[in-house]
């Protein structure tokens, strides 16, 4: 996410018109999507198995800060892929250069929301250790 919010996005918006700027961010999100789900599996499996062996109870309060926060960015994604990631294929499909901006404009703030997320479940997890 750093670095198609932070390197990518920004130098595509700087050296490329929408109609070549779309598609190679649809691309990229193509390659993207598909990685995050097989992550999104793994993370929720491996945490709340391993929540299940050491019991709620037990569990440090990072680890359910951590599972919350978890649970909270996978909604956020699911949002993103079956929302406007779908309406932007659509629009890049029909030229609708503008529609198609429109899309990927209203998914930055999610990306930033879950990026912010991430890092929140991190310190969670170094600051919350009792």
């Amino acid at each position: 996410m750093t670095f198609l919010v932070y390197m990518l996005r920004p130098a595509a918006a700087r050296l490329l018109a929408p109609p070549e700027r779309l598609p190679l961010m649809a691309a990229v999100l193509n390659k993207f999507f598909p990685i995050v789900w097989i992550c999104i599996a793994a993370l929720l499996l491996s945490g709340f198995v391993t929540l299940a062996r050491v019991g709620m109870a037990a569990a440090p309060p990072g680890w359910h800060v951590m599972a919350a926060l978890g649970v909270m960015m996978t909604l956020i994604f699911a949002h993103l892929f079956f929302g406007p990631y779908q309406k932007l294929r659509r629009a890049i499909a029909a030229s609708d250069w503008a529609s198609a901006g429109r899309q990927l404009a209203r998914m930055h703030p999610w990306v930033l929301a879950n990026l912010g997320l991430g890092w929140a479940a991190v310190l969670a997890i170094l600051l919350l250790r009792a």
